[in-house]
């Protein structure tokens, strides 16, 4: 079974997802797509049409509807790809993002806390000290260099490391891990995610223990003082949310630093402004986030009949929502396709929306404005020896972004 495939003869719909040539532009088939509305029907890999959401109002409409379901045991949940399917049938619904409230409500409760401003404040001169080690251990070894691996995977690796209270010296341990999870693909992707997903499940398990008898001060430890140890979670499925925040914690940032330098550098003009005024990293930050759209298609399947922008979502739907239309729509920004640091992008919905939105945005945040600062300040010739289209890229779904970033200085 092939990742993607044609719509059935005589379908309309076109086949989902799409690959992109660019890294950070949308692919060929969304100009087709938009043009179409705010909401569409495209194909799946497995032959079933389900609605594409588009447009952003409708979008920020449907993201915090209870009405529409994130819970992937649901029988009629849709899946991307057979790899993301196998994965799915072999092991629980995932915590936070795979399912709905009450239940999560209840785990979004005991984390929530350990990504809030005020710690992720208080993480900065840290995430600095990190960023500037991997700078010097770079500079060290000279030009060329591969910014991924040396770069943009290992800052987001220590610092959610850090948070949680993983040791730092496993922090290796996770990063192919968690990359065959999120990222693999073509054959065998499905055994080789499952395989690694298990072994971080196991470590957590064993690192868990070890914390219980003897004690540290990260949000592992917090959750066994105040979620454990009074019979609020237990063990597995504490391990299965700190893989979750493991995981995610890192593999989605260093996406975000990688496809950001790329896209920087290949708006010099941009750039220039970046460096000119230091007050524009954070917009700046924010306006990569809706360029890029990373985390580019969120599926959903309808629990109940939705009537929305003149069509009716039927019980039972899937839905895919696809955060880069909709963060292109023409609608809500002027010149969505130009890349514009200086733009108010905060309506964006690059972190999701509604009661589901990221919970380390924050952290995300803090790790891309300190990431790009300390990179093109210590590194001001940086370059890319290859044009944008020449790089490989990861499978067209769960995480868009490049498998590899050579650079030049």
């Amino acid at each position: 079974m092939t990742e993607t495939s044609s719509p059935p003869a005589g379908s309309e719909a076109p086949a989902y997802p799409m690959t992109r040539a660019c890294p950070y532009q949308m692919p060929v088939g969304y100009e087709e797509l938009r043009e179409n509305g705010p909401l569409t029907k495209v194909t799946l890999y497995d032959g079933r049409q389900v609605w594409l959401v588009i447009g952003n109002e409708v979008g920020r409409a449907l993201f915090p509807d209870p009405r529409l379901s994130s819970n992937v045991l649901h029988p009629g949940f849709p899946f991307l790809a057979p790899r993301i399917a196998a994965q799915t049938q072999q092991r629980a619904a995932p915590p936070l993002v795979g399912v709905d409230d009450p239940e999560h409500a209840r785990q979004r409760r005991m984390v929530i806390p350990g990504f809030g401003i005020r710690r992720v404040s208080a993480l900065r001169p840290e995430i600095e000290r990190i960023a500037n080690g991997l700078i010097d251990e770079m500079l060290d070894r000279g030009s060329p260099a591969e910014l991924l691996s040396q770069y943009a995977l290992p800052l987001p690796s220590a610092v959610i490391c850090a948070l949680l209270g993983v040791p730092y010296e496993d922090r290796g341990y996770f990063d192919e891990r968690s990359r065959q999870v999120l990222s693999s693909s073509g054959e065998g992707a499905a055994e080789r995610a499952r395989k690694a997903f298990t072994e971080i499940l196991v470590y957590l398990h064993e690192l868990v223990a070890k914390k219980e008898k003897q004690p540290g001060d990260g949000l592992v430890d917090e959750l066994i003082a105040h979620q454990l140890e009074e019979g609020s979670v237990d063990r597995d499925e504490l391990a299965l949310i700190c893989s979750l925040l493991l995981v995610s914690g890192h593999e989605t940032t260093s996406n975000m630093i990688a496809l950001g330098t790329v896209t920087l550098l290949e708006h010099p003009e941009q750039l220039a402004l970046l460096r000119q005024d230091d007050t524009l990293l954070p917009g700046a930050v924010e306006e990569l986030m809706r360029f890029t759209s990373i985390g580019d298609v969120l599926m959903r399947v309808a629990a109940e009949d939705i009537e929305i922008a003149g069509q009716t979502i039927r019980a039972g739907d899937g839905v895919a929502m696809s955060t880069m239309l909709m963060n292109r729509d023409p609608h809500a920004w002027e010149n969505p396709d130009t890349f514009d640091i200086t733009r108010s992008a905060g309506r964006h919905v690059a972190f999701g929306y509604g009661i589901h939105q990221c919970i380390g945005q924050n952290l995300a945040r803090a790790e891309m404005e300190i990431a790009f600062r300390t990179l093109f300040r210590r590194i001001p010739n940086l370059r890319v020896p290859v044009r944008s289209e020449e790089l490989p890229l990861n499978a067209p779904y769960v995480l868009q972004g490049v498998a590899e970033l050579p650079v030049e200085w």
